[in-house]
């Protein structure tokens, strides 16, 4: 059985736990069910970094000593991770003897090989990084990451020659292109490569700091905290003899944010490379989750309490807004609009009416028991395809870290049966007896459901064993077939078995209501007056200022669905010369009708063929007697209007976000 390990970075103690930690771990958590579901073993490492400067000043501000300090924080992330479902299988301290032992160990044995060097060295030191910077690297004189003066010291330590290995390091990513993903972390990395990084110093001497494990060469020193913390990779898998070691490190994968990207790009490997130990796989960068644009700050009290949002809207729904809302790699935001916009849009209309109405039919139609399918119609055949389509691209995705992607995927697939049953219309077939043919629509639904709940498990277990208990699903999810199976596979649900009544575990979230604030200074004028001094007209300029419409939160942009589509034919409206009627494809069973005001700027026959996008979820309405379904979204320019497209070809349905 092939093995899979990931590690979140071990969290530093200084502060207490917040949703950037939460996201990092649940992202964790999430890939290793996958993986398990994929058949492979697995090894997922979490756990705290207890060492350094910044430990001995917070417990000194709080009166306690280091031990009491870390002690407490520690139990902190440990209990907010078991609070929120994440199923560790080992919670690292860097504080415990098995990991002071081991790093040890690993520093002699490096020191031994002639890579490590006393010598003298004076620079500007940042308290807060706990770390040198040279001149170079200062701006304006302070540290570049929090903007304060740092301390020149000058004193005598132990360096690591890194130098000696950021040769065969770029070497190694260059013919490695997915070794730093995303591509441009990768990217970044290389750049700093091409700098002259010099060697590391990796002691910080007794007299100044006792609080770290002491060098095994050298009593008066202690470890540099990120050399130390390091290391907890390969202690955790009880390097360098352990049955943990060599079944998990050849597969290693760890997940880091990006403000720790040098620290895991290039000390670790390098110390890897000096110590004769193989690489790790992959390291998956991610971005910063911030509110309103900004990155989340006490001081600033904009902290988002990430078990605050799971108790109030469940563990799991709050772990799926997570890895839906981020693109990996990128900076979110996050706020509890967005949260439940994207509550009531996915779990709520898309899947839980799904459940809803397909369980209740089937109790009312087939007295609550899966019924056996009859003939295949190409509809379902359609059906089949799509859906092996929309799952091989799920777990695509998620290899690749790319969660946000696998699920919309998924969410097509979801789509895709909720418009199966508006367009078999189950109810119709019913009153017409068409028994056979509703056993076919029923159980291509429920089949669908299942393959959808299954894949839901790795990020909303509960939801996804409770989807499954309702269509009569049970067991252990790790005994289930192999996701892989599950793109080839049709036919999981055994006809006769007994689902559930009625399914209500996305009930419909109630929006707030932003306040309105009446600006009194931009209040506009009585009809009939205008405002002093402008003799009763606006410029161009000064109008198109004036009339800006008001700012909306993201979570506004979000309730609307824009779909790229092909225009497939184009006839002018009777009687309207501004108007054509556009059939429009954007994925569906069949085109969309859309009357669009473009017929002074454009012809029919140069329209066929493009693609244009469309706002999918407007009201549709009748005009000049023509269905419209949508609006096509154009700019205007100084030359005419102007259709917004891609800036390449992709599949008719793509959702713009």
């Amino acid at each position: 059985m092939q093995s899979f390990f990931l590690s979140t970075p071990i969290y530093y103690v200084n502060a207490k736990p917040h949703l950037g930690h939460a996201y990092t771990t649940a992202v964790a958590d999430s890939m290793i069910r996958f993986q398990k579901l994929m058949g492979r073993r697995t090894f997922f490492l979490t756990g705290t970094d207890e060492h350094g400067d910044k430990i001995v000043r917070a417990a000194e501000a709080r009166g306690v000593s280091p031990r009491e300090y870390v002690d407490t924080v520690s139990a902190q992330f440990q209990g907010l991770w078991d609070a929120l479902g994440y199923g560790y299988d080992d919670f690292i301290r860097t504080t415990q003897p098995r990991h002071v032992e081991r790093v040890q160990r690993f520093l002699q044995r490096i020191y031994d090989r002639g890579d490590i060097y006393h010598g003298e060295y004076g620079g500007h030191y940042c308290f807060g990084c706990e770390r040198f910077y040279t001149e170079k690297e200062l701006r304006d004189g302070l540290c570049p990451d929090h903007l304060t003066a740092p301390e020149y010291i000058q004193e005598k330590n132990y360096f690591f020659r890194m130098s000696k290995y950021l040769g065969p390091l770029r070497e190694h990513i260059e013919a490695n292109p997915d070794f730093i993903r995303p591509e441009r972390y990768r990217n970044e990395v290389l750049g700093l490569l091409r700098e002259d990084l010099g060697d590391l110093c990796i002691s910080r001497p007794k007299s100044r700091l006792s609080w770290g494990i002491e060098l095994p060469f050298d009593p008066e020193y202690v470890t540099y905290v990120w050399f130390d913390a390091l290391l907890n990779y390969i202690t955790a898998l009880e390097w360098p003899d352990g049955e943990r070691f060599a079944t998990f490190w050849p597969q290693a994968q760890h997940l880091v944010a990006k403000d720790i990207l040098k620290p895991h790009a290039v000390f670790w490997p390098c110390m890897l490379l000096s110590a004769g130990l193989p690489l790790y796989r992959h390291l998956n960068v991610h971005g910063y989750w911030l509110v309103q644009d900004t990155k989340m700050s006490k001081s600033l009290g904009n902290v988002v309490e990430p078990l605050d949002f799971a108790e109030k809207y469940g563990r799991g729904p709050f772990r799926y807004f997570l890895l839906r809302e981020m693109q990996f790699g990128q900076d979110a935001n996050v706020s509890e609009d967005a949260l439940r916009t994207r509550f009531n849009a996915d779990l709520a209309n898309d899947l839980g009416n799904l459940f809803s109405r397909v369980l209740s039919m089937t109790h009312k139609y087939f007295q609550g028991r899966v019924p056996a399918p009859g003939k295949i119609r190409p509809e379902e055949e359609d059906l089949h395809v799509l859906a092996s389509e929309c799952l091989e691209n799920f777990q695509a995705q998620f290899h690749r870290f790319q969660f946000s992607m696998g699920l919309e995927s998924l969410w097509v697939l979801v789509r895709a049966l909720n418009k199966y049953v508006d367009a078999s219309q189950p109810w119709a077939l019913f009153k017409q007896e068409q028994t056979d043919l509703l056993g076919t629509v029923m159980y291509t639904l429920l089949e669908g459901m299942r393959k959808v709940a299954v894949h839901l498990w790795p990020v909303m277990p509960e939801q996804s064993e409770t989807m499954l208990g309702q269509l009569g699903q049970h067991g252990d999810p790790e005994r289930w077939p192999h996701l892989a199976d599950e793109v080839l596979r049709w036919g999981g649900l055994e006809p006769g078995t007994e689902v559930a009544a009625s399914s209500s575990l996305f009930p419909r979230l109630e929006m707030t209501k932003p306040e309105k604030h009446e600006d009194k200074q931009t209040k506009p004028a009585p009809r009939g007056q205008t405002e002093k001094g402008d003799g009763g007209k606006k410029d161009a300029k000064t109008a198109q200022q004036g009339d800006a419409a008001e700012l909306l939160e993201f979570a506004d942009f979000q309730r609307l669905d824009l779909r790229v589509g092909s225009v497939v034919s184009a006839e002018p409206v009777q009687g309207a010369d501004k108007l054509l009627h556009l059939h429009v494809d954007i994925g569906e069973d069949e085109p969309r009708s859309i009357v669009a005001g473009i017929a002074q700027h454009w012809s029919p026959d140069n329209l066929v063929g493009r693609q244009v996008v469309v706002v999918a979820n407007l009201k549709p309405r009748k005009l000049r007697g023509a269905l419209s379904q949508g609006m096509v979204l154009a700019v205007h320019a100084p030359e005419g209007l102007r259709l917004l497209a891609p800036s390449d070809t992709v599949p008719p349905g793509s959702k713009v976000s």
